[in-house]
């Protein structure tokens, strides 16, 4: 690896390690890519994976883990479907004490439940003798897919009743709404608040109990056949009637997806890269190398000081604070960066953080 690349010996050696990896770590014919551009964050076949180590070469510090050429009868944990993982560390915080108070253990709380459940799924076979899914890697991966596709609500509820009809005795969800559940239970979920159409405020804080906009008055909620003016009472309000919001901002809180980056093991330590693995040699290669971050470390030593500490930058695709007449204000989708992380990761869209849309 740490061979001139335009010499015969990298290029022997490279597919003696491609033939290696692809052997041991390979699926469906990819490998996750450890040259510098992929960072091992994304699955490439044996030709484009020599293609990139052999024009940009491997990621700093790659090594193979030494178990990997070991024999074992266990088998390793699939990196890109390692459920159980994932579960211990959406609940990290009660999966690293759950042992500590046997009176906690004979009566689980709502979190321990949660726990549970989701590891349960993360063991149980998707069907009898299924090897290559659990329930909840086989739910991930549905649900992925429909995210990636851009598949509608009704065509992907219409597939699960298909596919529960074709696999009687797969643990397929029954409807859309109880696979989210299922989702929804690992944490990073959103707010939804209703805003005005017009877009003059939210119905947030002091404002979620109004039903009209104090700028322009307009109503909250949409008109239906039943309530063509929309008109909202106090008693309705009591009754609590479904109403359903003219406009809605989705939020993503920012602060559980910051701590689930230093919850998985696989991120936490990447997140000190900036200040403890960042080459420091004069040259411009990441944020943390530039005149603002060190000016500002300079500014607030107190903040410096701890590597843990986030940077985040900004990006929005277009951003109007000014409201007349005729222009409203309104905000494009906000995307959050977190430089702490290493160049090869902080800008790839795995990592990015998107705070509201």
């Amino acid at each position: 690896m740490s061979l001139p690349r335009a010499t015969t010996e990298y290029e022997n050696g490279l597919d003696k390690f491609l033939d290696f990896i692809f052997s041991t770590e390979g699926k469906n014919g990819q490998i996750s890519c450890p040259c510098i551009d992929c960072g091992n964050q994304i699955w490439v076949d044996r030709e484009e994976a020599r293609t990139h180590l052999h024009c940009v070469g491997f990621i700093k510090g790659y090594r193979i883990a030494p178990f990997i050429s070991e024999s074992c009868e266990t088998p390793m944990l699939d990196a890109e479907d390692d459920m159980q993982g994932l579960v211990h560390d959406a609940f990290n915080e009660f999966g690293e004490n759950r042992h500590e108070n046997d009176e906690s253990q004979s009566m689980p709380n709502t979190n321990a439940k949660k726990f549970y459940k989701a590891l349960e799924d993360a063991k149980k076979e998707l069907y009898p003798g299924c090897k290559k899914f659990s329930v909840l890697s086989f739910i991930i991966r549905l649900f992925h897919s429909k995210c990636v596709g851009k598949c509608n609500d009704k065509g992907f509820s219409m597939m699960l009743d298909t596919l529960r009809e074709a696999f009687p005795y797969a643990s397929i969800p029954k409807s859309l709404y109880d696979l989210r559940k299922i989702i929804r239970e690992l944490g990073l979920s959103y707010d939804k608040i209703d805003a005005c159409p017009n877009d003059c405020m939210l119905y947030w804080k002091e404002n979620s109990k109004k039903t009209e906009c104090d700028i322009c008055h307009k109503s909250r909620y949409k008109a239906n056949e039943n309530d063509p003016d929309n008109e909202v009472t106090i008693a309705d309000m009591d009754k609590k009637i479904k109403k359903i919001g003219a406009k809605v901002l989705r939020h993503f809180p920012l602060i559980p997806r910051l701590q689930r980056l230093f919850m998985s093991s696989k991120t936490a330590a990447s997140m000190r890269w900036h200040e403890e693995s960042r080459t420091k040699d004069g040259y411009l290669r990441h944020p943390a190398d530039s005149p603002a971050w060190k000016t500002f470390d300079f500014n607030y030593p107190d903040f410096a000081g701890e590597s843990r500490n986030v940077r985040l930058g900004l990006a929005s695709d277009g951003f109007n604070p000014f409201r007349t007449m005729s222009v409203s204000h309104s905000t494009w989708p906000v995307v959050l960066m977190p430089y702490n992380l290493p160049p090869w990761m902080c800008m790839k869209q795995p990592y990015f953080l998107l705070e509201g849309v």
